[in-house]
């Protein structure tokens, strides 16, 4: 199955240069976990989540206004593209531990979102997605991941 079949086509982005607060701003208005970052072009250069504000605030005793974007954003994110298979694109989420997909254009720019909760819905909706794939994603997703070693 290609992933424009089940991607949510509303996306809602930041760019680097605003503040957690404002990217927390967003989440919360538009009741998601994550946001696609995007350059001055609109080009997708990072994926920002709500543990990655709360951890950047925790960890650096400020204030979410006085935090850029561009400071705590997961830079270079895997994205896909509307055409590519969602069997594909699974497996990267699974190996990569994500849990959301920015969906671009051949530019770049994003036209979607694919999450695990998407994987979820068209299980439940549809024949061509079973319950068991989305959780073997699911549980590698969620899975403890391993401590870096440093040597």
């Amino acid at each position: 199955m290609k992933i424009w079949k089940l991607m949510s086509k509303n996306v809602y982005t930041c760019r680097g240069v605003d503040s957690l607060a404002r990217a927390a701003q967003l989440m919360w208005n538009h009741d998601i976990g994550a946001l696609p970052v995007v350059d001055e072009h609109g080009r997708v250069i990072g994926m920002l989540t709500d543990r990655d504000a709360l951890m950047a605030s925790y960890t650096r005793g400020e204030p979410l206004h006085a935090i850029p974007v561009a400071n705590t954003m997961a830079s270079h994110p895997f994205t896909c593209s509307a055409n590519d298979e969602l069997a594909s694109v699974e497996a990267e989420m699974s190996r990569r531990q994500i849990r959301r997909v920015p969906v671009v254009d051949d530019n770049g720019h994003p036209v979607g979102i694919v999450s695990v909760g998407d994987l979820a819905r068209a299980a439940k909706q549809r024949n061509d997605v079973t319950p068991s794939e989305v959780a073997s994603t699911l549980a590698a997703v969620c899975a403890p991941r391993q401590p870096s070693v440093s040597g």
